[in-house]
């Protein structure tokens, strides 16, 4: 039996033309699809996400269709600028439209700031347990014009934590998709038992 390929979502948490969120975001799908992994980036300057209003946000087009995506994906590439500490709006509108759909599900949380994001990085990783998925133990952050610049990476010790983190996600994100759909698939106990059919 052919092993399913990893599916990764990349999400873009800046509305900012020249975002270097984006462009990290992009570099990292680009290198996950050279390890056969299936990539689609959620762009919100490209696709509209009205602000979550519980009310009406799960009858829009817009999340219908982006619900699905979400479904598919294995993996998290959740990118955000560093604002006041915390994720950007953008990032938490998008997270906000969702919660079982991340479950057993694996976080990686990216973050463009000038103070390392310890804090922002604290904040997704909270996003995931409340959500019952999983994050790395580490995130990664750079600074803009001195680790990313032009649209490329500049620098050599951001790109080593760039490629471990990319090497992570793949081996981790397959181990964690296994392991979900025997979960799933299984009736032994385990947390993941809510959410099979």
């Amino acid at each position: 039996m052919q092993e399913e390929r990893l599916q990764v979502l990349g999400v873009v948490g800046s509305l900012n033309q020249k975002s270097v969120t984006r462009v990290v975001i992009q570099h990292a799908a680009e290198a996950l699809s050279k390890k056969a992994c299936i990539t689609d980036i959620f762009d919100p300057l490209k696709e509209q996400l009205g602000l979550f209003n519980p009310d009406s946000a799960y009858s829009s087009a817009a999340y219908v269709g982006l619900q699905k995506r979400v479904e598919e994906a294995d993996v998290f590439l959740l990118g955000t600028p560093d604002y006041h500490g915390s994720i950007s709006s953008t990032l938490k509108n998008f997270l906000d439209h969702f919660w079982h759909e991340f479950a057993g599900k694996l976080f990686i949380p990216i973050v463009s700031s000038h103070e390392k994001g310890l804090t922002v990085l604290d904040q997704v990783r909270t996003v995931a347990r409340q959500c019952y998925a999983w994050s790395l133990p580490y995130g990664i952050s750079f600074i803009d014009q001195e680790d990313v610049k032009d649209g490329q990476i500049c620098s050599g010790s951001f790109q080593k934590r760039f490629e471990m983190m990319v090497n992570d996600a793949y081996h981790y994100g397959t181990l964690l998709a296994q392991q979900r759909q025997r979960d799933l698939n299984s009736n032994y106990a385990a947390f993941m038992a809510r959410h099979r059919k």
